[in-house]
């Protein structure tokens, strides 16, 4: 067999083991996450609720705070579930005020059809606003979004029904996170195979990239933005962060969480969360 052909053989072998691996890749990547979550701890003082919204019925837990105080929506990262966001949960509740955590579609007691990355999971965001306007009336509302909970927040109709908003770790838009991550698993090198994920979006989800940019959202929140992130994060590194705020509208702060990769920026450090994060939840929610 001529040297050229077994080229060109070995190089077609790859293309379809890249092809074949992206599809598996890209399946895992949308494939719902469904818990059974069970009850709310007993001192949370939630109650279990069913929100109905446009990407399908939305479990949670909400917990009443005081009149004279706002209402926090807690939306937590990509194959998590509310479970993730008990410690914020606790800590508001400590301060009056009224908090709602949320499962996002297709994770723990949501269902849907797929993840996607922000797109329908904005549509329960807007269910989640609508319902604490329903049982606080008149209070301030804020959102405090990890990583998707974040980018469903910004990809969301109610950002401008909101006093304040508090982004977590979130990617400036799909195409770039999947690049982070694959430069993370496979070096630089990585980076150049995202293409080989991404064309998979229209098939499987009707979606484009283009579709998935929080970043050009940003401008159009009607609320100040705290944007947080920590700075060893190598899923959204801090230069990203930084792009990040300086495409939000003022008034906007940032919190560069020293020593944080990409974790839960509350676990990291508890005092200095509630330090930063409740300083920024006074200022725009109290009544």
């Amino acid at each position: 067999m001529p040297r050229i052909t077994r080229i060109l053989i070995g190089l077609a072998a790859l293309l379809v083991v890249g092809v074949a691996g992206s599809l598996l890749i890209g399946q895992a990547l949308i494939t719902p996450v469904p818990r059974t979550i069970g009850p709310p701890p007993a001192s949370l003082g939630a109650r279990p609720v069913r929100i109905d919204s446009a990407a399908g019925p939305v479990s949670g837990w909400f917990v009443p705070g005081q009149a004279d105080k706002g209402s926090v929506l807690l939306l937590h990262g990509v194959r998590s579930d509310r479970r993730q966001m008990l410690p914020r949960a606790q800590w508001l509740k400590q301060l009056g005020y009224s908090v709602l955590l949320i499962d996002l579609p297709a994770h723990g007691q949501s269902p849907a059809a797929h993840i996607t990355f922000g797109a329908n999971e904005s549509k329960a965001v807007d269910a989640a606003v609508t319902f604490l306007g329903q049982q606080a009336p008149g209070r301030a509302v804020a959102v405090i979004g990890v990583s998707l909970g974040a980018a469903s927040t910004v990809l969301s109709a109610s950002t401008r029904q909101l006093a304040a908003v508090v982004l977590e770790s979130m990617y400036p838009s799909l195409d770039q996170a999947v690049a982070d991550r694959l430069a993370i698993r496979l070096g630089a090198p990585g980076r150049p195979l995202a293409p080989l994920l991404l064309w998979q979006l229209p098939l499987r989800l009707q979606l484009s990239a283009d579709d998935l940019r929080p970043i050009d959202h940003l401008a159009a929140i009607g609320a100040p933005v705290l944007i947080a992130s920590g700075s060893r994060d190598r899923h959204t590194p801090i230069d990203e962060a930084r792009a990040l705020y300086r495409a939000a509208a003022a008034p906007k702060q940032f919190w560069e969480v020293p020593g944080a990769a990409h974790v839960d920026l509350y676990a990291h450090d508890p005092a200095a969360y509630q330090r930063v994060v409740g300083a920024f939840l006074q200022s725009r929610l109290q009544q």
